[in-house]
C-alpha cells in the first residue's frame, strides 16, 4: 500500500449538477478546493487491493476445469469470529447445478499451508464434506485445490447441496505468497488521515478480491460464475457487531454472551463481494432517496461516536451521491437491501457488495467505491484482463462526483492529475498477465488511464445523452452478470452508428500517449492548420485516429472550438473564420489522453487559401434532403463523407463507394450543413445540403 497524507473533508463540497443530467443537489457548506490526497481515492482503493493479494491466482488450470462442471448458485457461510483473531470455524453450504455429465467428485479452493511449514502455521482444516445428505469418503488437498469423492455422483442437470465444514487460521502476514483473505488490526497509518481518532479497538475484515476468498471460506473462484444468492451468518462476542452484504435479517442471542448477525442477500454476489467487518461498532444510518426508485437506507458501521463526529459531514454526502449515480446511469441496483460502510484499518477501501469496507469518508473515496456497486457489483468483470470495466468506471465516478457536487476547477484538476499519472506508464489498459494482482490493479492503468478511456469514449459520442444511455444499456443488459470490454464496445457503437475497433485497439489493446503538434497561419477569412502527431509507443502503437478540439481566439476576445479528424500522421486543414485569428489551442477542454504539446504558432509558410479552391462543387440531390442524400458522380471509387454544422464541427462520418453513392442522413437533426469528400486524407470533393 502505498502512503498518503489524506486530509478530512472538513464539510461537504457541492456545485451545479452535470449537464443538468444529475437531479439538484443538496445544500451544504460553501464549496472549497480540495487537496491532492482528497482527489486519490482511486489510489487509496488500488492500494487496498495490492496490499491484500499480492500473489498469483491460486487455482490450477486442471482443478479449473474440475470446478466448471457445476456453477453455483448459492453460498451460505455459518461461522464464528472474534474481532481479536483470524480464527474461523464452521461450514458453507453451496447449492450448485451439475453440468452435462454425472458429478463424481466435488472441487473447490480452500486454503492450506505450504508443505513442510512450521508448526503453528495458519491453515484451513476440513472437517469433513457431505453433498446430499451423504459424507465424503475421501478428500484430496493439493495446496489450495480441494477435491471431495461423492459417495453417491450427482445426476447430471441437477442440483446438489454440498456442506463443507472446516475450522482454522487465516492467513496473513504480509508475505506476498499468500496474501490477505482476513486482516486484524487495530491502527490505520496516522499519516493516511492526519488529525482523525485512533481506532480504539481491533477490527477483523476481509479483502477477497482478486484470489483471497479461499482463505477464509472454501469457495470456487470463478469470476463467471456468480451466485444467484447469499448468506453470512457470524456467532461472535458481545458487544461486537457484523457487517455483512444484504440486509440484517434477525440477530440471535446465544449462550455465554454471544450472538448470531444472520444476513442475507437475494441479488447475484461474485465471489469475492462476499464479506464480513467485525468489531463493537456504533450503528449510524442516514437515507438516500433517488427520483424513480425507492429510498436507500445507508447503514453505517463506524468506531465510535468520536469517530463519526469526525466523519458526519463527509458520509451524509453518500445519500447525495447515491442520487446522482442513480440519475446518470440508472438506479441504484441493490436498492431493496440497503447500502453502507464498514470501518476498517484497511488503508484505502474495497467494494463489498451493498457493505463497502473503507477506512474514512474522503470525498473521492466514497464515490469511487460507492461506483462499483453499479460497476464491478452488479456488472463485474467477465476476466481481470478486463479490469478496467470494474476500476476505470468506479475512477470516472469520482470526476462526475466532483462535477456534480464540487467546483469545475476541483473537477478539472482531477482530470489533468488523472492524465498525468497515466503518462506515467506506457502499458495498456488491456492486462495482459491475470497472475499477476500488481498488474491487474495498476494506479496507472486500470485506474487512471483507464477513466481517460471513458472520457474519450463520452467526448467520441459528443452527446451525453447517449453517452449515460449507453451506460444504463451496459447496466440493463448485464446487470447481475458479467461482461467483457468486447460487450461495452457493442453498446457504444450502437450508440455512435459505427464500428469502434479502431478505438479499442488503439485505447485498451494500444500502448502510449499521442501528441499533437500544429502550425496555423491565416489569410483573410481563410486559415490553414497544419496538424503533426506523433506517439510514444510508435512500435506498438504508431497512430492514434481520433476527432481534436482545437479552440480559435480572436484578437476581439471572442472565441470558437471546432472539432476536426486526425485520420493520419500529418492533416492539413482549412477554414473559414470570421475574424483575425490571435492564437490557436489544442485539445483546450482536456478530452484526450494526449501529451501536452508546444503552443501553436504561426507559420507564414502555410498558404492559407479557401478550402477546397478549384474543386467543382457536388452534384447533390434531392436537397433538402430527408433520409438519402445521392451523389450523381464520385471523384474516387472509395471516399470519407464529412458532414458539418454551423460551428465546423463534424457530425457524421460515412464511407462510400462508386456502387453506392449515397449517405445516410437520417441521424442529423434539421438545419444547413457542409459536405467534405477525403480520400487519402485529401479534400476531393465538397458542396452544401439541407435535412429537412
Amino acid at each position: 500500500m502505498r502512503n498518503l497524507l489524506c486530509k478530512l473533508l472538513v464539510s461537504g463540497l457541492f456545485g451545479a449538477p452535470l449537464s443538468g443530467q444529475a437531479q439538484q443537489p443538496r445544500l451544504a457548506a460553501p464549496l472549497q478546493t480540495l487537496s491532492q490526497a482528497e482527489l486519490d481515492g482511486g489510489r487509496l482503493c488500488a492500494a487496498g487491493h495490492v496490499r491484500a493479494a499480492q500473489r498469483p491466482a491460486t487455482a490450477s488450470v486442471s482443478h479449473r476445469a474440475k470446478m466448471e462442471r457445476y456453477d453455483v448458485k448459492y453460498y451460505k457461510l455459518d461461522v464464528a469470529m472474534e474481532n481479536t483473531s483470524l480464527n474461523v470455524a464452521g461450514s458453507v453450504w453451496m447449492r450448485i447445478r451439475v453440468g452435462g455429465q454425472p458429478l463424481d467428485s466435488l472441487a473447490f479452493e480452500l486454503y492450506q499451508a505450504p508443505a513442510n511449514s512450521p508448526s503453528g502455521t495458519a491453515t484451513l482444516l476440513i472437517d469433513s464434506v457431505v453433498v446430499n445428505g451423504r459424507r465424503s469418503p475421501g478428500i484430496l488437498r493439493q495446496g489450495p485445490d480441494a477435491t471431495a469423492k461423492l459417495a453417491q455422483p450427482a445426476l447430471a442437470n441437477t442440483l446438489a447441496d454440498a456442506r463443507i465444514y472446516y475450522h482454522g487460521k487465516a492467513p496473513s502476514g504480509n508475505s506476498a505468497a499468500i496474501g490477505n483473505g482476513l486482516s486484524n488490526r487495530s491502527r490505520v497509518n496516522l499519516d493516511t488521515y492526519r488529525g482523525a481518532p485512533t481506532f480504539p479497538f481491533n477490527v477483523t475484515w476481509s479483502l477477497s478480491e482478486p484470489f483471497s476468498a479461499h482463505e477464509w471460506f472454501p469457495c470456487k473462484q470463478v469470476l463467471t460464475d456468480k451466485a444467484d444468492s447469499s448468506d453470512v451468518w457470524v456467532t461472535t462476542a458481545l458487544p461486537n457487531k457484523v457487517a455483512s452484504n444484504g440486509v440484517l435479517a434477525r440477530t440471535v442471542p446465544l449462550p455465554a454472551n454471544r450472538v448470531r448477525y444472520e444476513w442475507k442477500s437475494r441479488h447475484p454476489i461474485a465471489y469475492y463481494l462476499i464479506s464480513v467487518a467485525i468489531a463493537p461498532y456504533l450503528e449510524y444510518v442516514n437515507y438516500a432517496n433517488p427520483a424513480g426508485g425507492p429510498r436507500v437506507p445507508i447503514v453505517n458501521y463506524v468506531y465510535d461516536q468520536n469517530y463519526l463526529d469526525y466523519w458526519k459531514s463527509s458520509a451524509d454526502l453518500t445519500p447525495g451521491f447515491i442520487e446522482n449515480f442513480s440519475a446518470l446511469v440508472g438506479l441504484y441496483p441493490f436498492a431493496n437491501e440497503k447500502y453502507g460502510h464498514a470501518m476498517a484499518p484497511i488503508f484505502g477501501g474495497m467494494e463489498h457488495q451493498t457493505m463497502t469496507t473503507q477506512d474514512g469518508f474522503s470525498f473521492t473515496l466514497t464515490a469511487h467505491e460507492l461506483f462499483h456497486q453499479w460497476f464491478g457489483d452488479n456488472v463485474t468483470c467477465a476476466s481481470w484482463q478486463d479490469i478496467w470495466l470494474n476500476e476505470s468506471f468506479a475512477s470516472y465516478g469520482e470526476y462526475l462526483s466532483l462535477q456534480a457536487f464540487s467546483t469545475p476547477a476541483n473537477a478539472r484538476n482531477w482530470m489533468n492529475s488523472a492524465h498525468d499519472l497515466a503518462f506515467q506508464h506506457s502499458g495498456s489498459v488491456y492486462v495482459p498477465d491475470t497472475t499477476n494482482v500488481d498488474r491487474i490493479f495498476d494506479y496507472f492503468l486500470s485506474y487512471k488511464k483507464g477513466a481517460g478511456v471513458v472520457h474519450m469514449l463520452r467526448y467520441l459520442l459528443d452527446d451525453d445523452t447517449k453517452f449515460f444511455r449507453a451506460l444504463r444499456t451496459y447496466q440493463t443488459q448485464f446487470g447481475g452478470s458479467t461482461a467483457r470490454t468486447v460487450d461495452m464496445q457493442r453498446i457504444f457503437e450502437a450508440e455512435s452508428g459505427r464500428s469502434l475497433d479502431y478505438f479499442f485497439e488503439q485505447w485498451f489493446r494500444g500502448r502510449g500517449y499521442p501528441t499533437f503538434t500544429a502550425r496555423w497561419n491565416q489569410g483573410g477569412s481563410n486559415l490553414v492548420l497544419r496538424v503533426t502527431e506523433t506517439t510514444s509507443v510508435p512500435a506498438v502503437t504508431p497512430f492514434f485516429e481520433t476527432d481534436v478540439d482545437y479552440r480559435l481566439t480572436f484578437t476581439n476576445g471572442t472565441t470558437q472550438t471546432v472539432r476536426l479528424h486526425q485520420g493520419q500522421a500529418s492533416e492539413t486543414f482549412q477554414l473559414v473564420v470570421t475574424g483575425t485569428v490571435a492564437s490557436v489551442a489544442v485539445d483546450p477542454d482536456q478530452w484526450l489522453l494526449d501529451r501536452s504539446s508546444p503552443v501553436p504558432v504561426r507559420d507564414n509558410t502555410l498558404l492559407a487559401t479557401r478550402p477546397g479552391a478549384g474543386l467543382p462543387a457536388l452534384a447533390l440531390y434531392p436537397n433538402p434532403c430527408r433520409e438519402l442524400l445521392l451523389l450523381a458522380a464520385l471523384p474516387a471509387a472509395r471516399v470519407t463523407a464529412e458532414a458539418t454544422d454551423a460551428t465546423g464541427r463534424v457530425v457524421l462520418r460515412q464511407e462510400i463507394t462508386a456502387a453506392l453513392p449515397q449517405l445516410d442522413t437520417r441521424k442529423l437533426a434539421a438545419g444547413l450543413y457542409h459536405l467534405r469528400l477525403l480520400s487519402g486524407g485529401q479534400l476531393v470533393g465538397q458542396g452544401r445540403f439541407v435535412r429537412e
